[in-house]
Order: structure tokens, then C-alpha cells, then sequence
């Protein structure tokens, strides 16, 4: 699929124009350069192994077998650590479940506590959310643990609203420090045209209305399924 000049330029009215909260908008002699690529580029902070990554005030639930009164709930402060008996201060915020486990058994051992096995769950993140916005049921920001996907992130926010335009549905998303915009279809995914995208933590995910269609309308001129997504990065001057 080809883009000309007047397309990206059509891209970037649309964008500009736009009046849902939060969404970013392109300025006086900014401009958007419409990708040969299908997919966004994940955001700089990701991990490259894909694991999920505590933050400050991400709340976690520590059992350790065999020790009752160790087993509970611990919210980690603002400064990204926890405070666990017989373990002190340990840094949690950057680490996976997994990680975090490893780094208090190897903390309990060194308090003698014998052969510790320690399991870690996430039970509530504020640190790692998705914004979802525009036509749906309940918009708002939503926890991203694990494998969180576009499809997914539109389900938390209880899905479409009835004059939603599944068609029109843009991720934003910084990358190295630069505003990236991708527009899906939720029927081409639902159809298996294309992968179901990953969203992360810091995305803003904007399904279309009837106002968004107009917008949109000078690139999408036809209702048939829009058989890749289209990437564009956003440039302010």
C-alpha cells in the first residue's frame, strides 16, 4: 500500500484536528511522514525479553513456604523498593515477578533463612496503564500486564460504543522520544487480515467516531477493510 504527499498531508489535518483529550496534535509547520512499515515500533522502556515490570506503587502479593506471617501484601513506595522482613530494602521497580522473587530468596538466605522459596504475584499496577478514549463504553486508563493487545485494551474499556467506527482506531505512542501514530481496523484484526497489535504502557489508544471518520475520510475513502495498518511519525517543528 502506497502513500503520496497529499495523504500524508491529509494524515496530518486529521491529527491536528482532532478534539479527543489527550490525543497529540500536530502544529503549525509540523509534519507526518506516513512509514512503509506495518507495525509501531515498541516504546524505548520496554524490556527486551517482553517481561512485565514493576513500578512505584505497583502492589505485589509474597508468599514464602513454611513462614505464615511472611506471606502478604506489600505496595512498592515511590522510590521503586520494599521493605520485607528479614530482607531490608529491596529494590523492586525495573524487575519481573520472577526477578523480584530471585532477589528476596538470595536476601533471605543471607539472613539465614534455610533454603527459601519464595513466589511473587502482581496483584494491582498503577505504574503501567493504557489510555483508552473516544468511542467506547468506559474510557479511561487501564493496567498493562503481560501480553496486552489492542483487542484487549478496547475489551477492558467494555468494548465499542454503537455508533463507534471499528475502522478508525489510532495508537499513540512515543518511541525514542518521537510521537508515532498507527491506524488499525478492528475488523481486519477480528478477521485475521492482521496480528492483534501489542499496546504498552504510556499508549494512547483512540477509537474513531463519527467525527473521527470525517477526519479520516481523505484517506480512507472506501468502507472495505483496511488490509495493513498505517503507520506515520509525528514531527513538531
Amino acid at each position: 500500500m502506497r502513500f503520496n504527499s497529499l495523504t500524508a498531508l491529509a494524515l496530518a489535518l486529521a491529527i491536528g484536528g482532532c478534539a479527543t483529550s489527550g490525543v497529540p496534535k500536530v502544529g503549525s509547520g509540523g509534519e507526518v511522514t506516513v512509514l512503509p512499515a506495518n507495525e509501531l515500533p515498541p516504546p524505548t522502556e520496554v524490556r527486551s525479553d517482553g517481561a512485565f515490570a514493576l513500578g512505584p506503587l505497583d502492589k505485589v502479593r509474597i508468599q514464602v513456604v513454611g513462614i505464615e506471617e511472611l506471606n502478604q501484601t506489600f505496595q512498592i513506595d515511590a522510590s521503586g523498593r520494599i521493605t520485607f522482613p528479614y530482607a531490608g530494602s529491596i529494590q523492586a521497580a525495573g524487575l519481573s515477578t520472577i526477578e523480584l522473587a530471585d532477589a528476596l530468596k538470595a536476601a533471605l538466605r543471607a539472613s539465614y533463612v534455610r533454603n527459601p522459596q519464595v513466589s511473587v504475584n502482581l496483584e494491582e499496577t498503577v505504574s503501567q496503564t493504557v489510555t483508552v478514549d473516544g468511542e467506547v463504553q468506559l474510557p479511561g486508563e487501564y493496567p498493562v500486564a503481560g501480553d496486552t493487545t489492542l483487542m484487549r485494551a478496547v475489551a477492558k474499556a467494555r468494548g465499542l460504543t454503537e455508533y463507534a467506527q471499528p475502522r478508525h482506531v489510532t495508537v499513540f505512542r512515543t518511541v525514542n522520544g518521537t510521537s508515532m501514530a498507527g491506524l488499525y481496523d478492528l475488523r481486519a484484526i477480528r478477521s485475521g487480515v492482521y496480528r492483534d497489535p501489542p499496546v504498552y504502557s504510556g499508549d494512547l489508544v483512540v477509537v474513531g467516531s463519527s467525527q473521527a471518520k470525517r477526519l479520516f475520510g481523505t484517506i480512507l475513502q472506501s468502507s472495505g477493510i483496511i488490509m495493513a495498518p498505517i503507520i506515520a511519525l509525528l514531527q513538531r517543528p
